[in-house]
């Protein structure tokens, strides 16, 4: 595991109908700010602005099917040649980061067949490189410049 030590980004929050709600760069639109909500932002945030992930390649809350079954990962990032690279998994940041959690990820990883698969709860981050064909993966210490997907 690793930290990430977040930048004061600035974001645009509004009330609206009694509800905190949050810009998201990604999706351009306001969306309720809930504490998962917040990790998603912070961290779309770090490699946005800080790892320069470009925007148009970042799919949020991306639709999938896994055994027949609806599912949805939080982050999807395409590499340059349109192929599905990474996938992030946000918890709240009181959800203890575990191998359960890693699973989920991976998972999902059963139908997008990315090479890096990242959880985090806005504290700690688990990021593992994935090898498909010899079906292992090594954990690593910071994301992946864009670059490199």
């Amino acid at each position: 595991m690793f930290t990430i030590d977040f930048p004061e980004f600035s974001f645009k929050v509004k009330t609206e109908n009694n509800k905190r709600l949050i810009f998201d760069v990604v999706r351009k639109k306001y969306v309720v700010i809930t504490p998962e909500e917040w990790v998603r932002q912070n961290i779309l945030h770090y490699l946005v602005y800080i790892k320069t992930y470009p925007l148009n390649f970042i799919s949020v809350e991306h639709a999938l099917k896994l055994n027949g079954l609806n599912k949805r990962a939080d982050i999807l990032i395409y590499n340059a040649h349109y192929a599905p690279a990474l996938i992030i998994e946000c918890k709240k940041p009181e959800i203890v980061l575990n191998q359960n959690i890693f699973s989920q990820a991976a998972r999902y990883n059963l139908t997008l067949k990315v090479a890096f698969i990242a959880i985090t709860n806005g504290t700690e981050n688990m990021l593992a490189k994935v090898d498909l064909e010899n079906e292992t993966h090594e954990f690593l210490n910071d994301f992946p410049s864009y670059e490199t997907l």
